[in-house]
């Protein structure tokens, strides 16, 4: 099922790649929101 496949490329399997490095794609994705909201909050 193509929604199962979907869950477990962003929530469990790692990537290797330049900037996952080794963290899902959720977890870089929710890293990045928190640091653009320390960076841009900070400016206004």
């Amino acid at each position: 099922d193509l929604d199962e496949w979907i869950d477990y490329y962003n929530n469990e399997r790692t990537h290797q790649g330049k900037v996952c490095e080794g963290r899902t794609p959720m977890q870089t994705l929710e890293d990045g929101k928190r640091i653009w909201k320390e960076k841009f909050i900070d400016q206004t």
